[in-house]
């Protein structure tokens, strides 16, 4: 179990535990009135949305059956029970009857690869199960018009990704290079894309000021979920 402020996540049941990606995502993402967490696995980013934005209504949705089973139980364990719902669904066959303000995704990264051994964990981490170009022309299909999509993604996987949603449409209106330690090259972008184009807003994070000890950017943008140590 993980245990945050306002709610835990079991993950015993998941291919993907949780991490921080997803924490980043959960803390960073712009949200709605209608919020999407496509390939939702634990549940920890919808539940970090719901958090955020109170009144919000998400939905977390995911290919693996096991992993909703879990999610479900996660989110009707939380006090956000009563807006935060789970299905076992493909985004590409995913229909809403009304779109989304907020599309967050922490998507499967894994491109040249072998797969993995654990099928569950390789549907999860490997993009045959859910390519870059799927993901924007799926989020586009989705997204409300003023809406925004926001990903978090590995360093080396951040062009591919960026080209397939400009091919689609969308614009990028903020990212965050987001470091380890302060020497070290950004490891993990977080962006963000509208339909629209707006005012760009790019910026840097720091994870750790040195080993061991979170940076006070990290302290202030997590700082809602982490519990003391």
């Amino acid at each position: 179990m993980f245990q945050f402020k306002q709610f835990s996540i079991c993950q015993d049941r998941c291919a993907m535990k949780v991490g921080t990606d997803g924490v980043l995502l959960g803390a960073w993402a712009r949200g709605g009135h209608r919020v999407l967490d496509i390939g939702t696995g634990t549940g920890v980013i919808a539940l970090m949305m719901a958090q955020r934005f109170v009144g919000a209504e998400v939905l977390g949705i995911d290919i693996d059956a096991v992993a909703v089973a879990q999610a479900s139980e996660n989110a009707m364990a939380s006090p956000f029970a009563s807006r935060v719902s789970m299905l076992q669904a493909d985004v590409c066959t995913f229909q809403s009857a009304m779109p989304f303000d907020s599309i967050v995704c922490n998507p499967p990264f894994f491109i040249d690869s072998l797969p993995s051994p654990d099928a569950r964990r390789s549907i999860a981490r490997h993009t045959d199960t859910l390519s870059y170009r799927q993901l924007m022309q799926n989020s586009w299909r989705l997204l409300a018009d003023e809406g925004q999509l926001s990903v978090v993604i590995p360093f080396d996987c951040r062009e591919r990704l960026e080209s397939e949603a400009f091919i689609v449409g969308f614009f990028k209106t903020r990212e965050v290079a987001v470091k380890t330690t302060p020497r070290k090259a950004p490891r993990r972008y977080l962006l963000a894309f509208s339909k629209h184009s707006a005012d760009f807003e790019k910026s840097e994070g720091i994870i750790e000021d040195v080993p061991g000890h979170r940076s006070l950017w990290y302290e202030t943008l997590t700082g809602d979920f982490y519990c003391s140590a």
